[in-house]
């Protein structure tokens, strides 16, 4: 469990990066919407290549292991982010307007990588 704690940091962090390349380079060569879409794409890609590259770490486990591990990684994503918009006082509704699909946002296509990435990781690499 630790294990896939780690892995789901270090895809925080590089989410972070991503966001913060979003925000200096990519809405200015892009525009908001573009880059939001490109973002997310690159933010899903980034999620299933850490899964892949960790799945030999992580060991030969069943696939509900895997399962679990997505969804250990969505509900700490989910905290995380919430925590992130209670801290900065936002409100709900535009907690929840992160969870659309408009104007570029990818953000409900991240989460459901995020709950996938383990097992597909696992399979790309063949390990189970």
């Amino acid at each position: 469990m630790l294990k896939s704690i780690l892995v789901w940091i270090a895809i925080l962090m590089l989410a972070i990066l991503n966001g913060a390349l979003r925000d200096i380079a990519l809405v200015h060569a892009l525009g908001p919407t573009l880059a939001r879409f490109v973002s997310g794409v690159v933010l899903c890609s980034v999620i299933v290549a850490a899964a892949a590259l960790a799945a030999p770490w992580l060991g030969k486990l069943p696939l509900r292991a895997f399962w679990w591990i997505g969804t250990l990684w969505l509900v700490l994503t989910l905290g995380f982010e919430t925590a992130v918009g209670y801290a900065e006082h936002q409100s709900w509704q535009r907690l929840l307007d992160a969870y659309t699909l408009q104007g570029g946002n990818l953000w409900p296509l991240v989460l459901i990588t995020t709950l996938i990435a383990p097992r597909v990781g696992a399979r790309l690499r063949g390990v189970r």
